[in-house]
């Protein structure tokens, strides 16, 4: 219970430090927690890399921005109170994606792992 709380916290503390302009996205993401098999953990990986591909959309439509950063910050909040994120929004990711991509360890063998997985390999 410790270590999902903890990975929880530190999800919760990346994806703050992503909203306020400190961590750029691509650096969150590497630091995610792996092989965690905390679906809401997932959840949140898939929403900041949503995040990340909205760019574009972000800088043009204000409403789009403040509704996006208004969600991260809710998930933010949720895992940091070591609440699962509600049914819905893991199921919605769960719906195209039948695991995260959350790199693996910083090693060959994690490297490998995660190179499977991206060509959808297990």
């Amino acid at each position: 219970m410790t270590d999902e709380f903890n990975n929880r916290e530190y999800v919760a503390l990346l994806i703050r430090k992503v909203l306020i302009g400190a961590m750029p996205v691509w650096e969150a993401v590497k630091n995610f927690p792996f092989d965690t098999g905390d679906k809401s953990i997932d959840a949140a990986y898939h929403a900041l890399v949503h995040y990340e591909a909205d760019e574009d959309l972000r800088r043009r439509d204000i409403l789009y921005r403040e509704e996006q950063d208004g969600y991260l910050e809710m998930i933010s909040q949720t895992l940091e109170r070591n609440e699962n994120l509600p049914d819905n929004i893991i199921r919605n990711y769960e719906k195209y994606y039948s695991e995260a991509n959350i790199p693996h360890r910083h090693d060959k063998a994690g490297s490998i792992k995660s190179f499977l997985r991206f060509l959808n390999i297990k």
